[in-house]
């Protein structure tokens, strides 16, 4: 463990300092949450930057991680990380400062200010997506020698800003809840801050945005994971099999963040599916198993022999 910490210092600093630095808001987000008695949109106040916090933690870290994979430094991919870094310090800064305020981060049109601090942190964040982008581009020129390892990375990076695209929905003109000095909502069909799952508080009595744009991100982490996973215990496949699940995988994961948001943007909590989304999944499940099985098939003749 402490070998694999000290490599992750040399990742990236700038990131890895910012990732240190979100470790440490978390913490003090959670005893916030434990101490501060203030409820905001019916959550506890210090609840969102706990959640960005673990969720920043989580990116940036597996970001650096991607970085060091290259087979040579990249200095667009440095520069992009540079940015990211600034990017997320903006969004965090607004959200840390609207709670010690006592105010929303998101939506809040209630004043000129809180107009200003909600449109900075979307600029920030366009111009995050952005940057993530570049570092996509510069993984797909560079390459990762190890194919499996290349294609998990790229899907990922790609479902991530598909993921970034899921959450754009919440600031349309549709999802104006039809109060003064509120710009957007979470929620659809139902007011945001009503009954929730326990800790992401997603509505389970209408649709929630936040779902689709939470797993869509979350591909940035999944994809590697199952690259790992089969590396070490599907090792009588070859690379380009592996490679081939892994688009597979990549393929169902992106299908599944479009359709869970657009589960939401019906109205429809995510535990309570009616039945044309039941028949989605289920073709999505069917299909998914037969792209796999096929590639399975398709494996090397020697390989299959040697299994």
């Amino acid at each position: 463990m402490t070998t694999l910490l000290r490599r992750a210092t040399h990742w990236n600093r700038p990131m890895m300092v910012f990732v240190s630095a979100m470790a440490v808001l978390a913490v003090v987000a959670a005893v916030g949450i434990l101490v501060d008695p203030r409820v905001l949109t019916g959550a506890p106040i210090w609840l969102k930057p706990f959640k960005f916090a673990v969720s920043f933690v989580l990116y940036g870290a597996t970001l650096a991680w991607m970085l060091s994979l290259l087979p040579r430094r990249s200095r667009a991919a440095e520069w992009a990380f540079t940015v990211i870094v600034a990017m997320a310090v903006i969004e965090m800064l607004v959200i840390v400062g609207q709670v010690v305020r006592g105010q929303t981060s998101h939506f809040n049109d209630t004043t000129p200010l809180n107009t200003a601090l909600f449109a900075a942190m979307g600029a920030a964040i366009m111009v995050l997506f952005l940057a993530h982008l570049v570092v996509g581009i510069v993984v797909l020129i560079r390459r990762i020698p190890d194919r499996a390892a290349l294609t998990a990375v790229g899907w990922g990076l790609g479902l991530s800003l598909l993921g970034m695209l899921a959450a754009v929905p919440m600031a349309l003109p549709m999802q104006d809840p039809g109060i003064e000095g509120i710009g957007g909502a979470h929620s659809v069909g139902v007011l945001d801050g009503g009954p929730g799952l326990p800790i992401v508080g997603w509505s389970t009595t209408g649709g929630d945005l936040r779902i689709g744009h939470f797993v869509g991100l979350h591909a940035l982490q999944a994809l590697p994971i199952l690259a790992i996973l089969l590396s070490r215990f599907a090792t009588r496949l070859d690379e380009r099999t592996r490679a081939r699940l892994l688009a597979v995988a990549g393929g169902a994961y992106g299908v599944l963040t479009v359709l869970l948001t657009w589960q939401a943007l019906r109205g429809q909590p995510l535990l309570r599916p009616d039945a044309t989304t039941l028949v989605a999944v289920a073709a999505l499940v069917l299909a998914t198993a037969t792209a796999a099985g096929l590639v399975l098939a398709r494996r090397r003749p020697d390989v299959a022999l040697a299994a």
